[in-house]
C-alpha cells in the first residue's frame, strides 16, 4: 500500500486560509445578526414607547375615560391609531386592567395579560411579555386627569414582526457573506497558486530538509560562493567567501561597492557578463572568479564561485625559480666545459703558465661573489635564490651585485616571514630589475647592473633592488603594483603585485623611488617582529 504524500505547503496554507476566511465570515454574520437583532428590538421598544405615550397624552382619550363606555368612543381610534403607528396593538385599560379596547373585540372586557404595577405607580415602563398575540415587547403608559390616573394605555409589537424584519435583513447579509467568502476563497487560491509555483509544489517538512541540506553543503565546501541579487547586494555568502574575501559578519544585505575590494574584483561582481576563470589579487591572496548570472524571464542575481589561488600561484613562482636555477646550472656547467677545454689545450700546447692563469682568474671571479653571499647571507633560502639569480642575470650580460651593508645572520628570521614569500618579493624584483638593465643596455651601450641590499637591522628586514634600467615614470609609481601592468603590454604584469600582496601578509611596505644609476630602486621593509610586541 502506497503511503499517501503529505500535502504541499500551498495547499496547506490553502486549506487553512479557507477555513480561517469561513470562520471570520461566519462570525461577522453571527455577530451582525445578533446586533441586527438587538438594534429591531430596542427599535420596537422605542416605537411602542412614543405609542404609548401618545395616546395617554390625548385629550380624546382622557375625556373618554370619564364616560360611563369608553369602548365606543375609544375602539376605532385605537385601531386606525395601530395602522398608523406601525404597533401591533394599542390597548387602553381600566386601572384595575379591564381591557376597554383590542385588536380582537372578543378579548375587550377581560383583564389585561401583563404587569401594571409600574404604570399604577406613574411610571411609564417598557417590558417583553406573552399576551394573547404572542411573545411581544410593550410600553405602559398611565392616563392621568387633573392628577388623578383614571387609565393605561399599552402599545406593543409582536416577537414575530421583529423577526420578520431581522429576517429580510438576514437574507442579505447571507448574500454578501456568501460574496465575502467566495471572492475571500478566490484571492487566497490565486495567492497559493503562485506560492505553489514559487515552492514547486513542496510541503513543509521537504522544505525544511532542503533548507538543512543547503546550509549543510554551503558551509561545507571549501571553495568560496556568493550570491548577488539584482541590485548587486550580497544576498548569500559561504565561510569560505567569508575567508577569502576578509568579510565581516554582518556583510549580507550591504551592496558589493561598499565592501572595499580591490576595483578590478569590484568590477568583475557588478558585471553582468559571465567570468571565467579571472584571476584577482586582493590584499593577501590570489584568487580564482567565476561568476554566472541567475536569469528567469529579468536578471535576478549573479552567483559567484571563488577559488583560492595563493598556494598555487606560490608554487607555480618556487617552480620557476627552481626551473631558472636549473637552466642557470646547466649554463655554468657548459661554461665550465668549455673553460675546461680551453685549459686543457693551453696544456697541450706548452703553455701550462697560461693555463694556470686562466683557470686562476675563473675561479677568483666564480668565487668571489660565492664568498660575498655566503658571508653576508646567513640564510640558505635567500642565499641560494641570490646565487642563482647572480647565474641567470650573468646569462643575459647583466652582473648582479650585493651591497656591502647586506647582512642577515642564520636563524634571524622569525616564523611569521615565510622562506616562501621571501622568494617571491626578492625573486620577482630581481628578475624585473634582469630585464629592465638587460633592455636599457641592449638600447645604449653600458653596463647593466642590478644591485642587492639585504640588510636586518633591529627589528627590521629591509630589501632593495635597484638597476640600471630606464626607471618608472613617477606618475605611475601606484600603478606598478596593479596587477596587469607591465612595460611589455598590458595584461602581463604580475610579479609585483605580488610582490606589494606578499609584503601586506607580513604587515610590511613597499616603495618605489629613482635609483643611483637611475633606474627603479624598489624597497621592502618586514617587520621581524609582531606589531605589539615591538610597541
Amino acid at each position: 500500500m502506497r503511503i499517501p504524500r503529505p500535502r504541499s505547503l500551498a495547499g496547506q496554507l490553502f486549506a487553512m486560509q479557507v477555513v480561517l476566511v469561513a470562520a471570520i465570515v461566519a462570525g461577522c454574520a453571527l455577530f451582525t445578526y445578533v446586533t441586527d437583532r438587538s438594534q429591531a428590538e430596542e427599535t420596537a421598544r422605542r416605537q411602542s414607547r412614543a405609542a404609548a405615550t401618545a395616546v395617554a397624552r390625548s385629550p380624546s382619550v382622557i375625556a373618554a375615560a370619564r364616560s360611563v363606555h369608553p369602548t365606543e368612543q375609544l375602539q376605532p381610534y385605537t385601531e386606525r391609531l395601530r395602522r398608523d403607528a406601525g404597533v401591533n396593538f394599542v390597548v387602553i385599560m381600566a386601572p384595575d386592567g379591564t381591557r376597554w379596547t383590542h385588536p380582537e373585540p372578543g378579548e375587550i372586557g377581560k383583564k389585561y395579560l401583563g404587569s401594571i404595577d409600574e404604570a399604577l405607580k406613574g411610571k411609564i415602563y417598557s417590558e417583553k411579555h406573552l399576551g394573547t398575540l404572542g411573545p411581544s415587547v410593550r410600553t405602559v403608559a398611565p392616563v392621568y386627569d387633573n392628577g388623578k390616573i383614571t387609565g393605561l394605555v399599552s402599545a406593543g409589537i409582536t416577537i414575530q414582526k421583529i423577526s420578520e424584519q431581522v429576517s429580510k435583513q438576514v437574507a442579505g447579509l447571507l448574500g454578501v457573506a456568501g460574496l465575502a467568502l467566495a471572492l475571500g476563497g478566490l484571492g487566497t487560491y490565486v495567492i497559493n497558486a503562485r506560492l505553489r509555483r514559487h515552492t514547486h509544489g513542496m510541503n513543509a517538512a521537504e522544505l525544511s530538509r532542503m533548507h538543512d541540506y543547503h546550509e549543510a553543503a554551503l558551509h561545507a565546501v571549501r571553495e568560496g560562493l556568493v550570491m548577488l541579487d539584482g541590485r548587486r547586494r550580497i544576498a548569500l555568502v559561504n565561510d569560505g567567501a567569508r575567508e577569502l574575501l576578509g568579510l565581516d559578519e554582518d556583510v549580507v544585505g550591504r551592496s558589493v561597492d561598499s565592501l572595499g575590494l580591490p576595483a578590478p574584483l569590484t568590477g568583475a561582481l557588478l558585471s553582468a557578463e559571465p567570468r571565467v576563470d579571472e584571476v584577482h589579487l586582493t590584499a593577501d591572496r590570489v584568487i580564482v572568479v567565476n561568476t554566472s548570472p541567475v536569469v528567469g524571464g529579468e536578471q535576478r542575481g549573479t552567483v559567484v564561485t571563488l577559488r583560492d589561488h595563493t598556494e598555487l600561484q606560490a608554487l607555480s613562482g618556487e617552480l620557476d625559480s627552481e626551473r631558472g636555477f636549473t637552466q642557470a646550472l646547466r649554463s655554468q656547467a657548459h661554461e665550465a666545459a668549455n673553460r675546461l677545454h680551453t685549459v686543457v689545450s693551453l696544456i697541450e700546447l706548452g703553455r701550462a703558465d697560461e693555463a694556470v692563469d686562466f683557470a686562476t682568474a675563473e675561479l677568483e671571479l666564480a668565487q668571489a661573489l660565492t664568498d660575498r653571499v655566503v658571508g653576508s647571507v646567513g640564510e640558505p633560502v635567500l642565499a641560494a635564490l641570490l646565487l642563482g639569480k647572480a647565474a641567470q642575470a650573468n646569462e643575459r650580460g647583466v652582473e648582479l651585485v650585493l651591497a656591502e651593508d647586506s647582512r642577515i645572520d642564520d636563524g634571524l628570521l622569525p616564523p611569521s616571514l615565510p622562506a616562501r614569500d621571501l622568494v617571491t618579493i626578492l625573486g620577482n624584483l630581481i628578475d624585473n630589475a634582469v630585464d629592465a638593465a638587460s633592455e636599457a643596455a641592449s638600447a645604449r651601450p653600458q653596463r647593466a647592473r642590478v644591485t642587492v641590499t639585504a640588510r636586518a637591522d633591529h627589528d627590521e628586514l629591509l630589501l632593495r633592488v635597484a638597476d640600471t634600467g630606464a626607471g618608472v615614470d613617477p606618475a605611475a609609481a601606484d600603478e606598478v603594483f596593479r596587477r596587469g601592468w607591465s612595460t611589455h603590454g598590458a595584461g602581463r604584469g604580475l610579479g609585483l603585485a605580488l610582490v606589494k600582496q606578499a609584503a601586506h601578509r607580513s604587515r610590511g611596505t613597499v616603495l618605489l623611488a629613482e635609483g643611483p644609476d637611475g633606474g627603479a630602486e624598489f624597497t621592502v621593509r618586514l617587520p621581524l617582529r609582531p606589531a605589539e610586541v615591538r610597541a
